[in-house]
């Protein structure tokens, strides 16, 4: 049977590519370690997540597996590779502030892990198509160098702007500061590129801006629509980030990423890339942000801004969805910013209250 391998299957990404595609009639085997309970403390375990899949899906099986582990990989591959057709690959350290603390644990992982996971696919499922989840943070802070307006609730871009409907790829990810999560990114960004190119395989970067949905959990240091929805919701303060919270973030919906993945597994092409998130349809400022998840949960959110941004931040991101729209015209977003949060809220809003009454 046709069989689809999820790494990083417990997250937001990895949980809701096993669902759609075991919904589809896929075999699915996810590969999951739950890094994410070491990177950001118990609250971000994928434990309970992958527990539910397991449970609840037919066709679906975790494997107990880090990405860094190649020959592991490759013996996995090896015994399935007369069926695997698609590797969608989002297992990550997705922190720039994480990365800073453990460099070689946020490349290893981010870098080597991808490498592993290319060298798996070429050995033994050459004509798969992988997909791998990258980030905008390859572009390191150049777009902090577009010319913003202030406006009273964000930063935003003249409409005259060439960028004004959103960032291209064909932005320079040269002489920017990028975070050292940017660099392991951008590092496994490449690899992905030139093993389509130098292999011809058919791969895909996706740069995602922020990916959200109701299954994240919303840790302090990654999950920022979830984390400021459940900040407001329990009343744990909130810390913004530089740039008098104007700074703005398109947010794209889990489940609008993954059905880009089927698009573009149903029409695979060789080292594709593209952006991929909100665009103009789906994004929002924090000021914006944090007026919305009060008035979704009826309290107030305990916020403070402090005057130091994190390094390589963006001050604005919007996706230009154009070249994916037209290679797969079909797809587009069904989600916007209030859809996402209300999802969010409701999904959530029970554990929040019942965890932080204990």
């Amino acid at each position: 049977m046709p069989t689809v391998v999820v790494t990083g299957s417990g997250g937001l990404i990895g949980s809701e590519s096993v669902r759609h595609f075991a919904a589809l009639g896929y075999q699915v085997i996810g590969i999951e370690n739950d890094m994410r309970a070491q990177f950001f403390g118990a609250e971000a375990s994928t434990r309970a997540n992958s527990t539910e899949l397991e449970a609840t899906l037919d066709g679906f099986r975790s494997v107990d597996m880090d990405i860094r582990d190649a020959d592991g990989l490759l013996e996995l591959f090896a015994s399935n590779k007369s069926d695997i057709e698609l590797i969608i690959h989002t297992a990550a350290q997705p922190s720039h502030d994480w990365a800073a603390r453990d460099p070689q644990t946020d490349f290893g992982v981010n870098a080597n892990g991808t490498l592993n996971m290319l060298e798996a696919v070429r050995t033994h499922t050459p004509d798969a198509t992988f997909i791998f989840t990258s980030t905008n943070k390859v572009y390191g802070d150049t777009p902090n160098h577009l010319p913003l307006v202030e406006q009273k609730l964000r930063l935003e871009l003249p409409e005259s702007h060439e960028y004004y409907a959103g960032i291209p790829t064909t932005m320079s990810v040269d002489h920017s500061t990028h975070s050292l999560f940017g660099v392991s990114k951008l590092a496994a960004d490449l690899a992905v590129q030139e093993y389509g190119r130098y292999f011809d395989l058919p791969t895909v970067c996706f740069r995602g801006g922020c990916l959200t949905g109701p299954q994240h959990a919303g840790a302090q240091l990654h999950g920022f629509l979830a984390y400021l929805m459940k900040c407001a919701v329990t009343g744990t303060p909130y810390t913004v980030f530089g740039y008098g919270g104007k700074q703005v973030r398109d947010n794209i919906h889990a489940s609008d990423v993954v059905r880009a993945f089927e698009a573009f597994h149903r029409k695979p092409s060789a080292a594709a890339v593209y952006n991929l998130g909100g665009g103009r349809q789906s994004n929002v400022s924090m000021l914006e942000a944090i007026a919305l998840c009060e008035e979704l949960s009826g309290r107030e959110l305990s916020w403070e801004l402090s005057d130091e941004n994190r390094i390589g931040d963006h001050r604005w991101w919007v996706s230009d969805l154009s070249d994916f729209k037209a290679d797969y015209p079909d797809w587009d977003l069904e989600y916007g910013i209030r859809e996402t949060l209300t999802e969010i809220h409701d999904h959530n809003v029970e554990r929040w209250l019942a965890a932080s009454e204990q």
